[in-house]
């Protein structure tokens, strides 16, 4: 299943994406797609309803109807940093021997067409897309051969990151990631069943037409079910919440001379069957 949520900002509901491309208003069947509506149980009942069953919601998705973040009440937001070896090789850092976990606050989260607004103060605004790992059966100490079982399914992130507030504000990465709209997520969160290989997946990213990342989840270093035993060490994962697993190669910080965003621009980002985001940049005014 591909689900969703749609309409205005703050007021989405939960719907589905039929096998024509049309939504479907899941309403009737659950209040949000959050919560343990993304537990096993719920999501094999969801499985069951024919979606022509449920009714059509008028617009086309991503043109004249809004699609919202993918996931509603979302409890963290865990970002996993230097996962890939272009990136290391990009930023001419050290491979580390476990992965590096970063908080992004859940304000950040916006719609996967949403604005991204570039914060005051900032000159180094970056781009990362990332394949995202939603949970829905929660758990601690999660063993690794038993964390698929944990994954509610998979969806597009973009990880903004203001590189400057990241390494020079002090402290922790976690100041640069936050920032209001610096997380869109979407279109849709795409069940398991429907990814035959989440580690084989083409990875993407352009900037007003140029590609800037482009490369497959096959090149991550720490894979999926390795992260969510990982960091349910640490934490107490939740359902709704979200593993954003890195970026590869082709930040704005990665290019010579270095590129960030100063509003204005289109991004255009991507992962095979996760759906397509479309973020215009706006400047701080």
């Amino acid at each position: 299943m591909k689900l969703l949520r749609f309409g205005p900002s703050g007021r989405e509901k939960p719907g589905l994406l039929d096998s024509d491309g049309f939504v479907r208003d899941l309403s009737s069947a659950v209040n949000d797609i959050a919560g343990d509506a993304l537990g096993s149980e719920s999501l094999a009942k969801l499985k069951e309803i024919d979606p022509a069953t449920l009714p059509k919601v008028p617009g086309i998705p991503q043109v004249s109807l809004r699609l919202g973040p993918c996931v509603d009440k979302v409890g963290k937001f865990i970002c996993i940093g230097l996962n890939y070896a272009g990136m290391i090789n990009e930023t001419g850092a050290d491979t580390l021997p476990e992965p590096a976990i970063v908080g992004k606050w859940t304000s950040a989260i916006i719609g996967p067409d949403d604005d991204v607004q570039i914060p005051r103060g900032s000159v180094k605004t970056d781009w990362e897309v990332e394949l995202g790992v939603v949970i829905g059966e929660g758990g601690t100490n999660i063993e690794e051969k038993d964390a698929m079982s944990h994954v509610a399914g998979f969806c597009v992130v973009n990880d903004i990151s203001e590189r400057d507030f990241q390494f020079k504000r002090s402290g922790t990465w976690s100041k640069g990631k936050g920032c209001d709209t610096f997380g869109p997520i979407g279109p849709w969160l795409v069940t398991p069943d429907e990814v035959e290989n989440c580690h084989n997946l083409a990875i993407w990213l352009e900037v007003d037409g140029h590609r800037y990342q482009n490369d497959s989840t096959s090149t991550m270093i720490h894979k999926v079910p390795y992260l969510v035993s990982y960091c349910s060490i640490f934490m107490n994962l939740q359902p709704g919440d979200i593993i954003s697993t890195g970026s590869p190669a082709g930040t704005g910080m990665g290019q010579s001379p270095r590129v960030y965003l100063k509003g204005g621009e289109i991004m255009r980002l991507g992962i095979d069957n996760l759906g397509i985001q479309t973020q215009k940049v706006r400047s701080w005014s």
